[in-house]
């Protein structure tokens, strides 16, 4: 009894093992993929993509967009419509420049919603406006799923005063990255799980 039981976790243990080395590769094949598609293709941005989660993001956003007139701006998933559309309204951007999505639930979907969105508008390079606590898992992830789609990006961080993000975050969230690539699949009902 005693022999099979550890047999079985001896089992269990080297298929977890399997399942992480080949998340891992995988993940670093799509970082390789996507940093290739990053640095030969340095085109200058086309709009700025802003990814909800602070207030200050569209703050920032508002006032960058306010110096470069010929940017649209798209807002994945920030705050309430009322509120974004006054604080574009308030720095005297038109309406007409403004996309708001909401379908994004986190960072990875952030990406994946978003991506065939900006390519069908002809987007092949944005400006990535996120926090500079979140900007490295940020970059991660728009690496694999951007990259993968020829989309180039240039990181504006806003200042946060906070620490940067674990490490786990970003290595979880550039696997899902890699799942998606590889699947479609977003892993966004467990990303919190892994």
């Amino acid at each position: 009894m005693v022999l099979r039981m550890s047999a079985g976790r001896s089992r269990r243990q080297g298929l977890k093992f399997a399942v992480i080395f080949w998340l891992l590769a995988g993940m670093l094949m799509g970082l390789k993929f996507g940093k290739e598609q990053v640095e030969v293709t340095t085109k200058p941005p086309q709009a700025l993509f802003v990814l909800g989660g602070a207030p200050e993001r569209e703050m920032f956003a508002a006032k960058f967009a306010m110096e470069h007139p010929n940017l649209d701006v798209w807002v994945s998933s920030g705050s309430n419509p009322e509120y974004v559309e006054w604080v574009f309204s308030e720095a005297g951007i038109s309406l007409t420049r403004l996309h708001l999505d909401y379908e994004a639930v986190d960072t990875v979907t952030n990406f994946t919603t978003m991506v065939d969105k900006l390519q069908d508008r002809g987007i092949d390079s944005v400006y990535l406006v996120t926090s500079d606590d979140h900007m490295r898992r940020a970059r991660l992830i728009g690496e694999i799923v951007f990259g993968s789609k020829g989309i180039d990006f240039k990181p504006l961080e806003v200042p946060s005063g906070r620490s940067p993000e674990p490490m786990e975050k970003t290595l979880r969230d550039g696997a899902r990255a890699v799942i998606w690539l590889t699947t479609g699949y977003t892993g966004a009902d467990f990303g919190d799980r892994l």
